[in-house]
């Protein structure tokens, strides 16, 4: 009997759980390949990592690194080394990394030193500021990976403008697997999920607020902006926010507080729940302004930039830096705002996309 081939599927954070859930639930109906799953550790509070893996049944990691509450060299650093070793001990025929965190860099740099072929899902995204960690992240896994699955056209634009025609490297437009996720555990979250109720939330009357990137919360003067922004919103919206570690500890630190309702980070399920229900998101982070989008939702992004610009460019979101001013300028635009979000930027059954072309590179 022929061996099962193998892949090891690196994850880390969040929204990398949310991706990888969709496609290790198709590997596993199709029963072709074995995945092994390593945890970098790299999110290690209990709501922001376990319970991904519980509520969307991703297979347990087999290996789970630890690594975490590190600068960002000691951290990559130490990825390297224990992603290496488990390399050496799986022998698997390609690494599949996802996103731009931490995680993903020290993956497929090991994989690749070791001459394993490399897949990165979400590649070709730029956000064209070489001061987030994420962009380095991105730029390097990409340009060292042998398949590039790219959720839109303009992630394929802008490989072809930084060359990648000339580098020995396959690139597919395959569309966005997060949109796959929330269809699949939409319905699944209204019966699992309680939050609504248990914050006595009604529907359309609440707007729902995150803030982790470190480009906010690194710096007070932005993070003050931003939630003055919040505060003046909430007069008129209650705002709903999931705090991040990140943000509380900096908040706690200055010794700020902001008439905003603050609650501990939730789970897939109890996020769904939220944005299904809100009036609206704010936010810095990247994954969420497509999940706003997928749940008919506009988006305020408090970013200088980002790497979903279709999104702007169609009127779904608005980019508004950390100026407390456009937060409650777009609020007041986006209130009366009629865009049809029944356009498909992102495609349809992209894990199925993803998990053929995984097995043309290893077949």
């Amino acid at each position: 009997m022929q061996k099962m081939k193998k892949i090891v599927t690196i994850l880390g954070a969040r929204p990398q759980f949310v991706k990888a859930a969709v496609l290790s639930r198709i590997i596993a109906q199709h029963n072709e390949i074995e995945e092994i799953i390593i945890h970098t550790g790299q999110h290690y509070d209990i709501n922001m990592s376990t319970i991904f893996f519980e509520e969307m049944e991703i297979p347990k990691p087999k290996y789970n690194l630890d690594i975490n509450g590190l600068g960002h060299g000691a951290m990559t650093g130490q990825m390297l080394e224990k992603v290496e070793k488990v390399l050496l001990t799986e022998k698997p025929e390609t690494v599949v990394v996802y996103g731009d965190t931490n995680s993903t860099l020290a993956g497929a740099l090991a994989a690749k030193k070791m001459d394993i072929k490399v897949i990165h899902i979400e590649a070709g995204l730029r956000s064209f500021n070489m001061k987030m960690p994420e962009e380095i992240n991105r730029i390097l896994t990409d340009r060292i990976s042998d398949l590039l699955l790219c959720p839109t056209d303009i992630a394929v634009h802008n490989l072809g403008n930084e060359g990648f025609v000339n580098i020995d490297t396959k690139i597919i437009k395959c569309g966005d697997i997060m949109k796959d996720a929330v269809v699949f555990y939409g319905s699944a979250s209204s019966e699992k999920s309680t939050i609504i109720n248990d914050l006595s939330l009604e529907k359309g009357k609440f707007v729902l607020a995150t803030i982790h990137r470190q480009e906010n919360t690194d710096d007070i003067d932005k993070l003050k902006s931003i939630f003055e922004g919040l505060d003046q919103v909430n007069k008129q919206c209650k705002v709903i926010l999931p705090l991040h570690p990140r943000t509380k500890n900096v908040l706690e630190n200055y010794n700020l507080s902001y008439d905003i309702t603050t609650i501990s980070p939730v789970g897939y399920f109890d996020m769904l729940e939220l944005l299904k229900n809100c009036k609206m998101v704010v936010t810095d982070s990247g994954g969420l302004q497509k999940e706003a989008f997928f749940n008919e939702k506009h988006c305020i992004v408090v970013r200088a930039e980002t790497e979903w610009l279709e999104l702007v460019d169609n009127g779904f979101a608005s980019l508004v830096g950390a100026d407390r001013l456009k937060i409650i300028e777009a609020f007041e635009n986006f209130k009366t705002s009629t865009a049809d979000f029944s356009k498909n930027l992102y495609g349809n059954n992209v894990g199925e996309k993803i998990y053929n072309e995984i097995m043309d590179l290893i077949n």
